[in-house]
C-alpha cells in the first residue's frame, strides 16, 4: 500500500530556493521583483547569493517570494482561506490545477498594485482605531 504525497503537486515541493530565485530573476529581473515584492535584498546590490542568504534567514521575506513564485510566475489559482493560513511550501495544491506560463508583469502594474495595498492599509488602520477605545486617551 503507498500512500500518495499530497504536496507532490506543488511546484515548490522539492525546489531549491536558489532555483526557485534563478528562475525568478531570469523571467523578472531584481528591478522586478522589488518593484512586485517590495524586498530589500532586491533593491540594494542585489546577487543571487546575498537574496539567498538573507531569503533563508528571514521567513516572512521567503514566504512572499514563494506565494509570488507560485501564483505569478506559476500561475496558479489563488489559494482557498484554509490553505492560504498555511506557508507556501505547505500549501496542498489540487491535482486538477496545474501551472501556467508566467504571468507578463510590469512596473506600472506594479505601481498600481503598491497604491492599491497602500489604500488598504489606511482603511485598516482608521477602522482599527475607531474599534480601539484607548485611541484618544492622550
Amino acid at each position: 500500500m503507498t500512500t500518495e504525497n499530497p504536496y507532490h503537486n506543488n511546484p515548490l515541493h522539492g525546489l531549491k530556493l536558489e532555483t526557485l530565485l534563478n528562475e525568478l530573476v531570469e523571467q523578472y529581473g531584481f528591478e522586478l521583483l522589488d518593484a512586485y515584492l517590495n524586498i530589500n535584498c532586491f533593491r540594494k546590490k542585489p546577487t543571487i547569493a546575498s537574496s539567498i542568504k538573507f531569503l533563508k534567514k528571514t521567513d516572512w521575506a521567503r514566504e512572499k517570494v514563494e506565494a509570488f513564485y507560485l501564483y505569478q510566475y506559476k500561475g496558479l489559482p489563488k489559494a482557498d482561506d484554509v490553505q492560504f493560513q498555511l506557508k507556501p511550501r505547505e500549501r496542498i495544491v489540487p491535482t486538477n490545477q496545474q501551472t501556467k506560463p508566467p504571468a507578463d508583469l510590469s512596473f506600472e502594474d506594479a505601481e498600481r498594485l503598491r497604491a492599491k495595498k497602500a489604500i488598504k492599509t489606511r482603511e485598516r488602520a482608521k477602522s482599527s482605531s475607531k474599534d480601539d477605545p484607548w485611541s484618544n486617551v492622550k
